[in-house]
């Protein structure tokens, strides 16, 4: 359960629901009778919560690569099943904004912790639904059906785990602190995919082909869903403590309507969803994308290209816990610009590289995803800085959701089909564009000047 602390004036890093915005910076000027909370106590329950979420979606977009286009679409050729499997995986980031915004109504009509649970219950019932899905073999088109409607549901509950703990992390931190404590959400992606990478990595490299596609793979799915069942009530200790409703209370951080953030907040909404492009299209063409090209064009082991995959996200992890005293030292806006010039070079790189062999493959994961480290560790930064307080919370969850959607949610689907039939090329020109987009909306982003 969440910690809290008496509050003492000299004690840093510590914030009540009277701090004003900005945290220990005012610390001085809260009342010493209420209740304090650590930044730390609500970074632990960010990590909590994306992990689980990040371990879900890497168990599904491996499957995607791996299972799906054998067992939902075997009367297909493997390139065009696998294509069909990832128009699939595009779904969940179709249903992500719907589901903001129909959980978001229900928090306001029962309240947050209702609409985590039920956000929680979809997420973990859909993932354990695809455990237990028949295949197209016993079920026919019907299988395809479900599975579709299934990962919809991801989806939508997707959108309603957002519990604002970002956001009243952003809010309540040493002002030269903002860095470092922005990132520590991001570490819940690496942390998913290197479960996630080597769950598989040990089904492929233990199990015959026939049993991994029998039963081998549903496996992983079991797991997610008992994950999900815990991180729901790490989460719940979190938002539901009278400590921590106060908290998002005096921040303003609650739903407001929809409609409102897109009459005032529609400018930030799109800058927020362009800052970080560059680091939503790289994510997916280091993770999902190579899986299927591997796959496809390649002799190689997948559970030892997965296992590079993995190291790749430790790189991964470092870059994501460095990028924090950068962006606090240099700027987020000046880290984000940066980076996105970086992977705008590699961007050129990537015919050469992916068509290598074994060691161009591994030098492309491996920088990609160091890059992708230092750019995503800021990203969360990126979609909710524009936002005054009253419109955060909403405003940081759609613009969160339109940045997976229009930099990640189609990435696989896209570079897999213009790759196979134009070359690799036009995937250097789709990373690039991404790349591009966030200059762009960086150049006119200014309340990402942070110190």
């Amino acid at each position: 359960m969440a910690s809290t602390h008496i509050h003492h004036p000299e004690v840093p890093g510590k914030f009540s629901a009277n701090t004003p915005v900005g945290g220990s910076d005012n610390v001085n000027n809260a009342k010493s009778d209420h209740p304090v909370i650590a930044p730390g106590d609500i970074a632990i329950g960010v990590v909590i919560g994306r992990a689980s979420e990040y371990f879900d979606f890497f168990v599904y977009a491996i499957a995607s690569v791996l299972v799906f286009p054998t067992i939902f679409f075997p009367f297909e050729q493997r390139l065009e099943g696998t294509l069909y499997s990832f128009t699939i995986f595009a779904f969940a980031f179709l249903a992500r904004p719907f589901g903001t915004m129909l959980f978001m109504a229900i928090q306001k009509k029962l309240g947050r912790e209702v609409k985590l649970t039920l956000a929680l219950f979809l997420l973990g019932l859909s993932t354990a639904g695809i455990a237990f899905l028949p295949t197209y073999e016993h079920l026919g088109f019907t299988a395809i059906v479900l599975l579709s409607v299934l990962r919809i549901g991801q989806g939508l509950a997707l959108g309603g785990s957002w519990d604002g703990l970002p956001s009243l992390l952003a809010l309540n931190v040493p002002k030269n602190k903002r860095g470092w404590y922005a990132m520590l959400g991001q570490l819940g992606a690496p942390v998913g995919f290197i479960v996630a990478g080597l769950v598989f990595a040990y089904l492929i490299g233990n199990l015959s082909s026939d049993d991994f596609l029998e039963w081998g793979w549903r496996y992983p799915f079991y797991v997610a869903f008992a994950i999900n069942v815990v991180a729901l009530f790490a989460r719940l200790r979190l938002v539901a403590s009278e400590e921590y409703a106060s908290l998002l209370a005096e921040r303003e951080l609650e739903p407001t309507s929809v409609v409102e953030i897109a009459r005032t907040q529609g400018r930030n909404l799109i800058i927020g969803a362009l800052a970080a492009l560059a680091s939503y299209a790289l994510f997916h063409l280091v993770s999902v994308f190579p899986l299927s090209w591997i796959s496809l064009y390649s002799m190689r082991s997948m559970s030892d290209f997965l296992m590079v995959q993995v190291f790749g996200a430790v790189l991964m992890m470092v870059g994501i816990v460095l990028s924090g005293p950068i962006a606090d030292r240099f700027g987020r806006r000046t880290t984000l610009g940066a980076l996105a010039v970086l992977i705008a070079v590699l961007s050129g790189f990537v015919p050469t590289l992916i068509n290598g062999g074994d060691t161009g493959q591994d030098i492309f994961i491996l920088v990609g995803f160091a890059l992708l480290g230092l750019s995503y560790g800021q990203a969360a930064g990126a979609v909710t800085a524009n936002f005054p307080s009253k419109y955060r919370y909403t405003g940081a969850a759609l613009t969160s959701d339109l940045a997976w959607l229009v930099g990640a949610g189609f990435a696989p689907l896209v570079a897999l089909g213009l790759s196979a039939h134009f070359g690799l090329a036009y995937v250097s020109i789709y990373l690039l564009s991404g790349a591009v987009c966030s200059l762009a909306a960086l150049s006119v982003n200014r309340a990402l000047d942070i110190r």
